[in-house]
């Protein structure tokens, strides 16, 4: 009998467009900032190959204007290719107005590149929540079939735990798949990889996505770039925890990656979920 697929998901961002990172680094430095996303991101790419997985590519209008080719070669290599918003601001930080305006350039931007339609949207940092459901709406209106900005658990950043954990439509043309979760003791557990994954034995990661496969639900599973990325540069001036959050074990992303695609079928969000194309 063949595995369950899981959707593995990629946000392709920088080291230094990270929303806990921002109080450190305005936008306007962004330029002048060492990029290292494309070869970042190129490892990833080379890891899935040869394990033969498929994944999607929540892509950051900013970098595919200034990266066209990555985004090409992301597309060209068979992964579907996702929208991350342009200028990685939170929807919480943001307008309903303002919001609308960078998720469609972002999209436009992407399909510019590719000459394919982009379904699926991703806020940063999990930022659409029970303050922000209006964000729902601007997805829908900017023309995304589904979006995947929910994470169902408890964080000081981010978070909606009593939202579904499985894919639900928020409005009637838009599909929402959550970030994983397990469910033990009446509480949701962190099983969709980020900072969870560098942080926790990889035992534990493996141990939830199982859970969750055996309740028949498939895994939504996340890294950066970045993360595999253990000589990019520190920071000045920033606090313990956002230094212990951003750093701490990145040296073990890719060999726990390997592991995790070895461990589990791995595809791309389109796939693993259908109806993210009604």
């Amino acid at each position: 009998m063949m595995a369950m697929p899981n959707a593995l998901t990629i946000d392709v961002e920088d080291y230094f467009q990270v929303s806990a990172l921002s109080p450190h680094i305005a936008r306007a430095e962004w330029e002048r900032m060492p990029c290292r996303v494309e070869r970042n991101t190129d490892r990833i790419l080379g890891l899935l190959e040869d394990t033969a997985s498929q994944a999607t590519f929540f892509i950051l209008g900013w970098i595919a204007e200034r990266y066209p080719g990555l985004v090409g070669r992301i597309a060209g290599a068979g992964h579907e290719v996702a929208s991350h918003g342009y200028a990685h601001y939170r929807a919480t930080e943001q307008t309903p107005e303002d919001f609308l305006r960078d998720i469609r350039r972002a999209k436009a931007i992407l399909e510019d590149i590719t000459g394919v339609e982009v379904k699926g949207y991703r806020a940063p940092s999990f930022s659409v929540g029970k303050d922000n459901p209006w964000a729902f709406d601007c997805i829908a209106e900017a023309g995304y079939r589904y979006s995947s900005s929910v994470y169902p658990v408890r964080h000081d950043h981010y978070g909606m735990p009593d939202a579904p954990r499985l894919p639900y439509r928020p409005r009637e043309n838009l599909l929402e798949i959550p970030i994983a979760t397990a469910r033990l003791a009446g509480r949701n557990l962190p099983a969709g990889g980020g900072g969870y994954f560098r942080l926790l034995p990889y035992a534990i990661s493996r141990a939830l996505v199982r859970r969750l496969n055996a309740e028949g639900g498939a895994a939504v599973f996340y890294l950066h770039p970045w993360e595999l990325d253990p000589e990019q540069p520190r920071i000045a001036g920033t606090g313990m925890k956002t230094r212990f959050r951003h750093y701490v074990n990145l040296h073990l992303t890719e060999p726990r990656l390997r592991k995790l695609l070895r461990d589990f079928r791995w595809s791309r969000i389109d796939q693993v979920f259908p109806e993210a194309h009604a």
